[in-house]
């Protein structure tokens, strides 16, 4: 049976560090990047008699995240002690969430495939992230700097089918994340962090045991453990024999995933009632304030350019991808009312100028007001579309407005018809050759003297004017 013939169903545990500055039960800087074993306390090396604090923003950032899944929110939850001995992990438990998660029964809507799909969000939960084990020269040495650093669990019932869909709704719930502020993104940074757990069956029998692949942050690695684990899978079921319960590793370099310990149960981690923290209960003005504070959020955006701005779905959530980039958009958009072009001009001009000299959008030396009325020129036939590409340069550069740049380099378009019959009468007068074989049924020549004409004008002459007395200067 070839590995197409099996159904995959995909189910994604991520780890989305909250922006707080301080950690998830104490008051330790959350900085990244500090040296090692700065940023600790006797609470973040779990040292006798330290009692951890909840931290409210903690808490607040949770809360909006589950709203914008669409979560039912509890107004009453407490943390739990997940026991479990790691060397990052000096008290031998992690202080998390697991009989009343925070928020439960949401979902993320994504945009796969030219679709619109609802995900199902299982449950997302409050907890402290461990430290961070480091192996050199044989010995294995512990930063405590994470230890305690807030995280939001968010986990996804099963239901992916392919690693190209898990991989979208990873990207697309890093986009919520960075549009509601709750979590930098930062995968390099390990602010973002992704288990993956996958299993598969043959069509009408049970589903094969669940396995875990841990601690992935890359959208392209997400896919490819998927890919390779889905192989591996098939191959081990075809054989006869069953998958394992286990915890698995991504071996980026070799492209394989390896087996890093059997996966325990929730009654292996004894989970009881953290008795140094008292349950949270939480105001519904403070729910209701927090969800006024979320802004518009990425899919409702893109439909709302689709139906706002005549913007092809696929465009539309190209734009949404970015909410700076979205909002810059629509600012140029309402200003020009041309919609079109000015989607025109921030996927091509304005998006390659931003990556080839590594800008953002408010670093650029010109508004969205300035690049509005560029459009409005073009649209007035004040300039040519060709022009409006040397303006555009010349804004990027100075930043002073387009009809300025228009008016001080004589960049007007020509549109005078005796003007333009005494380009074309001076620029073809040296091709009677060509106007001879044009005239004689090579209409294919007649690119050729628009091209001359043009470039004698310096592209200033209206191509439509152009056209059209061009036209009748050869046909005569």
């Amino acid at each position: 049976m070839a590995v197409q013939d099996w159904q995959v169903v995909i189910g994604l545990e991520i780890h989305a560090q909250l922006s707080s500055k301080t950690k998830m039960f104490s008051s330790d800087s959350t900085e990244f990047g500090q040296e090692v074993n700065k940023n600790t306390s006797p609470t973040s090396l779990g040292l006798p008699g330290a009692l951890p604090t909840i931290n409210k923003k903690a808490v607040e950032l949770g809360v909006k995240m589950g709203l914008a899944l669409n979560c039912d929110i509890r107004k009453n939850f407490s943390f739990s002690r997940k026991n479990y001995f790691y060397p990052d992990l000096p008290k031998a438990y992690q202080i998390s969430q697991h009989q009343d998660p925070v928020c439960e029964k949401g979902y993320l809507e994504i945009f796969f495939n030219g679709e619109f799909k609802k995900i199902a969000i299982e449950r997302a939960h409050l907890e402290e992230d461990a430290g961070k084990s480091l192996h050199k020269e044989g010995a294995t040495l512990v930063d405590f700097n994470r230890s305690g650093v807030p995280l939001l669990e968010i986990v996804s019932e099963a239901v992916l089918t392919s690693p190209k869909e898990a991989a979208e709704y990873s990207r697309q719930m890093r986009q919520l994340l960075l549009y509601t502020q709750v979590c930098d993104g930062n995968l390099q940074e390990g602010s973002m962090r992704c288990d993956c757990n996958i299993s598969l069956c043959k069509p009408g029998e049970p589903w094969g045991t669940k396995v875990e692949i841990k601690n992935i942050n890359s959208f392209k690695f997400i896919e490819k453990a998927l890919d390779y684990e889905i192989k591996r899978q098939a191959k081990v079921l075809e054989s006869g024999e069953k998958t394992v319960q286990e915890t698995r590793l991504y071996d980026v370099k070799n492209n394989v995933t390896v087996s890093m310990r059997a996966k325990e149960d929730a009654h292996d981690y004894r989970y009881f009632p953290d008795p140094d923290l008292l349950s949270v209960c939480l105001e519904e003005t403070d729910i209701q304030s927090w969800k006024k504070d979320l802004p518009e959020l990425p899919i409702p955006k893109m439909q709302r350019f689709i139906k706002d701005y005549q913007l092809k779905p696929e465009d539309a959530f190209a734009i949404a991808q970015n909410q700076n980039f979205a909002n810059f958009f629509e600012k140029v958009a309402t200003q020009s009312k041309n919609f079109k072009s000015s989607y025109n001009w921030m996927v091509g001009d304005v998006l390659k100028y931003m990556n080839e000299e590594k800008k953002e959008l408010k670093n650029l030396n010109f508004s969205s007001s300035q690049l509005a009325q560029l459009i409005s020129l073009i649209d007035q036939e004040v300039i040519s579309g060709k022009i409006a590409k040397l303006v555009f340069a010349d804004m990027m550069k100075t930043g002073k407005d387009p009809e300025a740049i228009v008016e001080e380099k004589s960049l007007k378009q020509i549109t005078d018809e005796k003007a333009i019959l005494h380009f074309i009468e001076d620029s073809l007068k040296n091709f009677d050759k060509q106007l001879q074989e044009y005239r004689s049924g090579q209409t294919k020549l007649f690119g050729f003297f628009v091209g001359t004409t043009m470039k004698a004008s310096e592209g200033k002459i209206n191509p439509a004017l152009l056209n059209k007395l061009l036209k009748q200067y050869l046909d005569k």
